[in-house]
């Protein structure tokens, strides 16, 4: 079983930033992948970014590409996303999502299996 929660977010202005946080409990969090996904009012849950447990690999959406970074610390239980120039459409609660075996698509929502329960994240125009 794993925990995840996540922090880290709030309301910022567009062009500002802000870093979430994913920590984990309960298993070996070194030897899961870890994705953020995110979900607007009247949308549904959109792939954001992933790293896999060896840290070498990172995917992203084409949508934060080059704004948003996903790196991780296993030391810590952790994973982090730092989002720059961030846009009002940014807007969403965020989740993050462990992947128990390494994934083939990082943005198949089904290839994690425990979710965190969302921190949500508000940029203004």
């Amino acid at each position: 079983q794993v925990q995840l929660v996540e922090s880290g977010g709030g309301l910022v202005q567009a062009g500002g930033s802000l870093r979430l946080s994913c920590a984990a409990s309960g298993r070996a969090f070194s030897s899961l992948s870890v994705g953020w996904f995110r979900q607007a009012p009247g949308k549904e849950r959109e792939f954001v970014a992933a790293i896999r447990w060896t840290a070498v690999s990172t995917d992203y959406a084409d949508s934060v590409k080059g704004r948003f970074t996903i790196s991780r610390d296993n030391a810590k239980n952790t994973v982090y996303l730092q989002m720059n120039s961030l846009k009002p459409e940014d807007t969403a609660v965020y989740y993050c999502a462990a992947a128990i075996r390494p994934y083939r698509n990082a943005a198949g929502a089904w290839e994690y299996t425990y979710w965190g329960q969302g921190t949500q994240v508000t940029v203004s125009s």
